[in-house]
């Protein structure tokens, strides 16, 4: 009995490795593709905000404004692109992509901060940018509140308080897991879950539409073999392929991109497993319920890159999409496999701390092959 299954199964595994075999288009788009898009999503995309062009009007022209500029051109954070003339300026900056930053020191500056008094100064950010824009906000806010520090410093000092004997707070900040917060070590643990996902559901998506085409799907549904196991023998070289596909994005991201993998190789592995026939099974739906290979491309892609980008986590934290989305999250396998590559690619983390996703997923793949079976059924008995 078990001889004859694996004989069956063996069969079409085969046949479905032979049409793999004899169309070089789609080896290119399984094995090549990934990893250009890898290599293309990894420079393209960047969180790392760094010399954000800034231009500076001093209208002080004072020993104490030029000190404070001074502390915008020291910073990594600000590139100083030159000088301006007057507030009209600015506008014209930001509309030429000149700069995102305008640092503007009125009048009487440093007139003040000689009397002790409150000195006003304007940062003008360009807010078409909102990521740049928040992050230079939030550096202009600490680069002021430092140079405030200082000048209140010197200011008791003049007045012949012993400022030595103040209580000061000293803070001490470390970055754990990624130290240097390099985005490629954040992007390329979920980029490898996003480009399995999609290449797995689009290339499943496609499998049994083809077999309509071909002719060759009545064939299969007269022949001793049972839904399972043709199931089965579909998944099995797309899953022997993702797997491929996910040993060379982890090898080229520890050692091209040197992202660190801290926990347990086996974990992640099983949790890839039941990752990709969670996938597979997602193509294979969309597989039974597609009239023809055109709505099957268009339905993976809808499916598979969209969900994988937007409601995985992958970009931005879920907790600050809308719950209904966060609930919508929870339809896609992309939301748990995330957590757990970048668990373990950069916290160490393992079975006790991640088994809660490990479980989901095991039970989304067993549903969701249930299901694709069930439709397939539906749609040979019609």
């Amino acid at each position: 009995m078990m001889a004859a299954m694996l004989s069956r199964v063996s069969a079409i595994a085969a046949k479905e490795f032979a049409h793999i075999r004899r169309d070089p288009r789609t080896l290119i788009a399984v094995l090549i593709v990934p990893i250009m898009q890898l290599m293309l999503f990894s420079y393209a995309i960047s969180f790392d905000v760094k010399a954000v062009p800034t231009v500076v009007l001093d209208q002080d022209g004072t020993s104490a404004s030029r000190a404070y500029l001074q502390t915008y051109r020291s910073s990594d954070f600000f590139a100083i692109k030159g000088s301006i003339n007057d507030l009209a300026s600015v506008d014209e900056a930001f509309r030429n992509h000149l700069a995102q930053v305008a640092v503007v020191v009125p009048p009487g500056f440093g007139r003040s901060l000689a009397k002790g008094e409150k000195a006003q100064v304007f940062v003008i950010v360009d807010g078409t940018e909102p990521n740049a824009a928040q992050l230079g906000q939030a550096y202009t806010v600490a680069l002021n509140q430092l140079y405030d520090n200082k000048v209140l410093v010197k200011w008791a000092d003049r007045q012949g308080f012993d400022t030595t004997q103040l209580g000061r707070i000293e803070p001490r900040i470390r970055t754990w897991y990624n130290p240097e917060r390099k985005s490629a070590d954040f992007l390329i643990p979920g980029l490898m879950v996003v480009i399995i996902m999609i290449v797995t559901v689009q290339q499943t998506a496609v499998t049994l539409v083809r077999e309509r085409d071909l002719g060759t799907e009545e064939q299969m549904m007269v022949s001793p073999l049972r839904l399972p196991e043709l199931m089965f023998a579909k998944l099995l070289p797309w899953t022997l392929l993702a797997f491929v596909d996910m040993v060379v994005i982890a090898l080229v991201g520890l050692y091209y991109f040197h992202v660190p993998l801290r926990g347990s190789v086996m974990f992640l592995s099983v949790s890839a497993g039941f990752f990709v026939f969670a996938s597979l099974g997602l193509g294979l739906i969309i597989s039974a319920i597609a009239p023809s290979m055109e709505s099957a491309n268009i339905i993976a892609i809808m499916v598979a890159f969209l969900p994988a980008f937007l409601l995985s986590g992958f970009a931005f934290p879920l907790e600050s999409i809308p719950p209904v989305l966060q609930g919508v999250s929870y339809l896609f396998p992309a939301r748990y496999m995330i957590v757990i590559s970048r668990g373990v690619f950069l916290k160490g983390a393992g079975f006790n701390e991640l088994w809660p996703q490990l479980a989901l997923l095991g039970g989304y793949s067993l549903l969701v092959i249930a299901l694709a079976s069930v439709l397939y059924g539906r749609r040979a008995a019609r």
